[in-house]
């Protein structure tokens, strides 16, 4: 039996490693209203340690500052999968909010709509309802973001969109709306989404079978890793890449990328299950059932 290939929501989460790894800057936009420097605060690998952080922050906060440390601090309980209390940190906040400044509101309906809809979400808990509360506050943010000029936060609430709108179609929309915005500021929070967007971008073209230009989104995106010499992002572009070979035939291509990247992967003592995921599908697509079947068992968890 042919393996089924991995649904688009899952190459679509793999963007949270990008974004994770390569959006520090963003969580600053340039023309901020508050002062706190976010990006220093976070650790996006140790959600409970950046809650710390944020909270000693908080002991001499004042103002907007404050409400922005709060939205952050409601953030690190949503990477935790702790949605219900994040909306207790959100909702005690939501008074003072409502007269604050465009940051603040914006980052509060962001992680508002973060606490119903995003990468940490189960499928099971994406009901009708959830999706809805979602897209209102992503909206909001949006708006609030944008009456701001805060065009890194403005983007973030349209990339959050693709996880309540997930049709490809839709999804690319929402990709080419945030890059239209990026490629046009000049705003350093902005740039820093570029790679990301353009990863969604290749992921939806993928799903509507534009793979040709699937395969120029993620070597823009390959390159911009290249050049801010991030590791892990430039790893995951080169996997899109041979990802997108193995779709369209090019095995052998394919297949020397993903052995290329489980070298990379050991070298930096680590291993990654969605590079022996492609090269059990390749081997197996090229006849190779024992190779198939190695790379099968290793990418199992171990025990």
């Amino acid at each position: 039996m042919k393996p089924r290939l991995r649904p688009a929501p899952s190459l679509l989460r793999r963007a949270c490693v990008v974004m994770l790894a390569s959006l520090i800057a963003a969580t600053m936009p340039a023309p901020a209203a508050a002062a706190v420097d976010i990006g220093a605060l976070w650790d996006f690998n140790d959600p409970a340690a950046s809650e710390a952080r944020f909270r000693a922050a908080l002991q001499s906060a004042q103002g907007d500052d404050a409400l922005v440390l709060h939205t952050q601090i409601a953030r690190t309980h949503g990477l935790r999968r702790d949605f219900a209390q994040a909306r207790n940190v959100l909702q005690g906040i939501a008074p003072a909010v409502e007269k604050a400044g465009f940051e603040a509101r914006a980052r509060h309906q962001l992680e508002l709509g973060r606490s119903y809809a995003s990468a940490t979400h189960t499928p099971q808990s994406q009901t009708t309802e959830a999706r809805e509360a979602a897209r209102r506050a992503f909206r909001a943010a949006a708006d609030a973001a944008r009456a701001g000029g805060l065009d890194g936060l403005h983007i973030d609430a349209l990339h959050m969109m693709a996880f309540v709108d997930t049709a490809p179609a839709d999804q690319l929309r929402w990709a080419e709306a945030g890059l239209e915005i990026a490629e046009a500021s000049s705003q350093r929070g902005a740039k820093a989404w570029e790679a990301t967007l353009r990863h969604n971008a290749g992921v939806a073209l993928n799903e509507l079978g534009r793979h040709d230009e699937a395969l120029a989104q993620f070597r823009r995106a390959l390159a911009l890793h290249e050049a801010a010499g991030r590791a892990v992002p430039t790893r995951i572009a080169h996997w899109m890449i041979a990802h997108t070979l193995r779709r369209v035939g090019r095995l052998d291509e394919a297949l020397a990328m993903q052995l290329k990247l489980e070298a990379e992967w050991q070298a930096a003592g680590d291993r990654d299950g969605h590079v022996f995921e492609e090269l059990e599908l390749l081997y197996r697509a090229k006849g190779d059932e024992a190779r198939a079947r190695h790379y099968a068992a290793l990418r199992r968890p171990p025990k």
